[in-house]
C-alpha cells in the first residue's frame, strides 16, 4: 500500500513552501505580469504614463518583416543548435561507455564545456573564427573571402551555432553517459555475443532503452535554444549582419533597451513565451507518444 506523508501543523507547511513561492512571484509571474500590461499599452521611452492601446502592439509586430525574419532565423538556430548539440553528445558517451583507455579522463573533460559562461564562450569562438587569423585566416590566405562571418550572415549564422552546441554538448553528454550506465551490462553482453556490431547495439538496444532520455534532452535543448542565445548573440555578432543572427530574444533587447520600444519588445516578449509553450506542448502531446518508459 502506498503511504503518504501528512502535515498536521499547516503553519509549518506554508513556512516551507514560502520562500519558493516567493521566489516564483518575484522572478516569474510579476515580471510576467508587467510585460502583459506593457504588451497592451504604449510605454512611453521616457516615462509619463501609459495609454491602453489593446492589440496593436502585436498588430504592428506580426505585420514587420523583420520581426518575422527573427522567427526565422530562431527556428534555424534552435534545430541546428538542438541536434549538433545532441548528436555530439551521444557520440561522446557511447565513446566512453565503451570504457576504452583512459576513458575516466575523458568523461570529465567533456563535461567542462558547460562550466563556462556563454558570453566567455563566445569571445573564445569569435577569436577562433575571426578571418584574419589563425587557421582560418590561413584558409582566407590561400581562398580569399572563404569565410568571412562579419559580412556573410550563414557563416555567421553557422559560428553562433556552433558556438552554442559546444556549450550543451557537455550538459547532454551527462545525461546520455548516466542513461547509457543504467541498461544492464546482460544486455549488451549478450547482444555481442550473437554477433551483433556496435552499431547494431546502439539502434536495437541502446537507443530505444535510452528513448525518455532523448525526448527529456530535446525538450530541454530546444527551450534553451531559444531563450539562452542572447549572450552569444550579443557578444559574436550582435545580430549582423544584415540580422542574419538576430534570434528573436536579441530583437526583444535590441528594440526594448537600445530602440527604446517598450511596449514592442513586450509584445515579442509575450509571443515567444507563447511560442516555447506551444513548443513544448507539441512534443509532450504527439513526441512522447514515441517514447516507452518501461
Amino acid at each position: 500500500m502506498e503511504k503518504r506523508a501528512f502535515f498536521k501543523n499547516r503553519t509549518l507547511a506554508w513556512l516551507l513552501i514560502t520562500p519558493q513561492l516567493l521566489l516564483v512571484f518575484l522572478f516569474f509571474y510579476w515580471p510576467a505580469g508587467e510585460a502583459l500590461y506593457w504588451a497592451f499599452t504604449l510605454e512611453q521611452p521616457w516615462g509619463g504614463g501609459n495609454e491602453w492601446v489593446g492589440l496593436e502592439n502585436f498588430q504592428a509586430l506580426l505585420g514587420d518583416s523583420a520581426y518575422w525574419g527573427s522567427v526565422g532565423v530562431s527556428f534555424a538556430y534552435a534545430v541546428l543548435a538542438t541536434g549538433i548539440a545532441m548528436a555530439g553528445a551521444l557520440v561522446l558517451a557511447l565513446f566512453v561507455d565503451r570504457q576504452l583507455r583512459g576513458f575516466q579522463a575523458y568523461r570529465s573533460i567533456f563535461v567542462w564545456p558547460y562550466a563556462i559562461a556563454a558570453p566567455a564562450a563566445a569571445i573564445a569562438f569569435r577569436f577562433i573564427f575571426a578571418p584574419e587569423s589563425g587557421m582560418i585566416g590561413a584558409l582566407n590566405a590561400l581562398w580569399p573571402g572563404l569565410w568571412d562571418p562579419v559580412l556573410n550572415a550563414t557563416q555567421a549564422l553557422i559560428m553562433v551555432v556552433l558556438c552554442h552546441a559546444w556549450i550543451w554538448i557537455g550538459y547532454n553528454f551527462i545525461f546520455f553517459l548516466a542513461a547509457l550506465q543504467s541498461i544492464p551490462r546482460s544486455l549488451i553482453e549478450a547482444s555481442a555475443m550473437d554477433g551483433s556490431g556496435a552499431l547494431r547495439r546502439m539502434r536495437d538496444i541502446q537507443l530505444p532503452l535510452i528513448a525518455p532520455t532523448l525526448f527529456f534532452l530535446m525538450v530541454i535543448n530546444l527551450t534553451g535554444s531559444f531563450t539562452d542565445s542572447f549572450g552569444i548573440v550579443d557578444i559574436m555578432t550582435e545580430g549582423g549582419p544584415a540580422r542574419g543572427t538576430e534570434v528573436m530574444v536579441y530583437k526583444i533587447y535590441f528594440d526594448g533597451f537600445k530602440g527604446l520600444d517598450y511596449s514592442g519588445a513586450a509584445a515579442q516578449s509575450i509571443v515567444l513565451m507563447l511560442l516555447v509553450m506551444a513548443l513544448t506542448f507539441v512534443q509532450f502531446r504527439w513526441v512522447e507518444r514515441r517514447v516507452h518508459y518501461s
